[in-house]
């Protein structure tokens, strides 16, 4: 079969992931939190990672950015969303 990339109307992007390729709940809450917003993360591991600060999420790639200022600071986590079971939202 012979590869066609040279001829489509967007060479290659067909080969990125695509932007709703983050499936689920949690990648969807993601993608509408409020950056600087403090949650607990309750990984599918059983892991909870608490009172860490949302900054990003990549569409690209799935990767959602917390930075952990209490434990470690400075520090950034970087997990893919749809191995999010929950997040709690911290109150103000």
């Amino acid at each position: 079969m012979k590869n066609d990339c040279n001829k489509c109307d967007k060479p290659n992007k067909h080969h990125e992931k695509d932007s709703n390729s983050c499936r689920g709940c949690i990648c969807d809450q993601l993608r509408r939190l409020q950056v600087q917003t403090e949650v607990d993360v309750f990984l599918s591991s059983g892991i909870v990672l608490e009172d860490v600060v949302f900054i990003n999420l990549d569409q690209n790639n799935c990767c959602a950015f917390f930075n952990d200022p209490t434990t470690e600071p400075g520090s950034t986590l970087i997990v893919d969303c749809q191995f999010i079971q929950a997040l709690r939202i911290e109150a103000d």
